[in-house]
């Protein structure tokens, strides 16, 4: 996976998959960009996180730490044109992908989600931006820090269950992923 963009900015849906995962820092540390978050989606994800939490699960810990290390940053708006943007967005989108879809968009940095109709609409309007998936991101993590496959399968299975994901159908790492989950 080639980074084309100085940033990432995580959209919830990746957020909420990552720790799920139980490696959030580790799969943060394995990419070669600044990773970041908005504020919207940092106050929102963190009550989510929190139900995830209750359920033995480490999540907010590794959120608050991510931070605290450096790992992810917290970005707010900076112009009245990603506000703008925002409110615009916010028609089609949830807060946080709106958010997340304004600063990338404005910044030009890479976005990384997994909501179909966010991806469909960058893809059209926004066609240079770099849009990373979960699977994208988990994939580079386990080659990059060469996670044995009882690990991969581990972490693929607990973003199933805790972030209650799989790519879908068409996703072209779905048949690595289906088979690393094994």
């Amino acid at each position: 996976m080639q980074i084309t963009h100085s940033h990432i900015l995580l959209d919830a849906c990746c957020v909420i998959n990552f720790c799920a995962s139980g490696q959030f820092l580790a799969i943060l540390k394995s990419l070669p960009a600044e990773v970041v978050v908005t504020t919207v989606v940092q106050e929102r994800e963190l009550k989510t996180l929190q139900r995830l939490d209750e359920e033995a699960n480490d999540a907010v810990l590794e959120f608050e730490a991510a931070i605290q290390e450096g790992l992810l940053k917290i970005v707010d708006f900076e112009s009245e044109e990603e506000e703008e943007s925002f409110v615009n967005y916010a028609v089609d989108f949830d807060d946080g992908e709106s958010a997340s879809c304004a600063i990338a968009v404005h910044r030009q940095w890479a976005i990384a989600t997994d909501d179909n109709k966010v991806i469909k609409f960058l893809q059209k309007n926004f066609p240079h931006l770099q849009i990373l998936s979960t699977p994208e991101i988990i994939k580079h993590w386990s080659e990059k820090q060469s996670v044995d496959s009882l690990q991969l399968s581990k972490v693929l299975n607990a973003i199933r269950i805790k972030g209650r994901y799989v790519p879908p159908k068409n996703d072209p790492l779905r048949n690595w992923w289906q088979k690393s989950s094994e």
